[in-house]
């Protein structure tokens, strides 16, 4: 089960993602995500601290949701990725096109 609590820091939106990320759940992600992001225009850092796995479905969310709010002048980063989500990131070329910081507050603090 996938847990999420989001936050402000400044009119940063910080989502905190907590657990496994696979093809049977990833649709959590992007259903939280598209009702988190209402304003399409807005900063927001998804905290991967505490996924310990995420999958091709997983990704796919998160590029769905990149793209939404690019094509609304907002932006997507990520903070925090454990070991094995950097991988999947890397392998699948994401970490090219998604902004990737190793603390949250580096990832605010990009803004």
């Amino acid at each position: 089960m996938l847990e999420f609590v989001s936050q402000f820091i400044e009119a940063i939106k910080v989502i905190h993602v907590r657990g496994r990320i696979d093809s049977s759940n990833a649709h959590e992600l992007g259903d939280y995500l598209k009702m988190e992001l209402t304003d399409a225009s807005q900063q927001v850092v998804l905290d991967l601290s505490e996924v310990s796995y995420m999958s091709s479905a997983g990704l796919g969310e998160l590029v769905a949701a990149y793209r939404r709010l690019q094509q609304h002048k907002g932006d997507l980063r990520l903070a925090q990725p454990s070991a094995r989500v950097r991988d999947v990131l890397e392998l699948s070329g994401l970490d090219t096109v998604l902004q990737v910081y190793s603390s949250r507050i580096d990832a605010v603090m990009s803004y």
